[in-house]
């Protein structure tokens, strides 16, 4: 008796003991598959912008682009429309982006240089965009200094 005593306690019981709390792990799971976020939402951050600008002037837009988690796999977009007056955007000193044409964004600080091609009051707006769906849009205004 004490032989299958023993038994019982070095091997069956902590192997019961095992399947149980296994058991209540697995009813507990109310998902069949792991959930791994990939999606992390951005905030936009623009340092301060002048508010006038002169026909052939050029003004710098800093922008930063702030996520929520880390994943390396996050891509981000820009394009921009412009509804009043005329000028150019570009990235540093790469090609003058055409309007509402997407651009892929290489980091997530950069700078944007605003071009003014008019001598009335501009007014354009930008959007960037992730690969996951999430869109913020920028609105930026200048007043003719000429």
């Amino acid at each position: 008796m004490k032989a299958i005593l023993s038994k019982f306690t070095k091997g069956l019981l902590p192997a019961m003991l095992a399947v149980f709390i296994s058991s209540i792990i697995l009813l507990s799971c109310g998902k069949d598959e792991l959930e791994i976020q990939k999606n992390f939402p951005f905030e936009v951050k623009i340092m301060p912008v002048a508010k006038d600008i002169a026909n052939g002037g050029t003004a710098e837009i800093r922008i930063s682009i702030e996520r929520e988690g880390s994943y390396s796999g996050a891509l981000y977009f820009i394009r921009y429309f412009q509804y009043d007056g005329q000028g150019t955007l570009q990235y540093y000193d790469a090609p003058k982006y055409l309007p509402n044409d997407l651009y892929a964004l290489p980091a997530e600080e950069f700078r944007l240089y605003y071009t003014s091609n008019s001598v009335v009051s501009q007014s354009f707006d930008v959007w960037i965009s992730d690969n996951f769906g999430n869109e913020k849009k920028l609105s930026f205004e200048f007043n003719s200094a000429d």
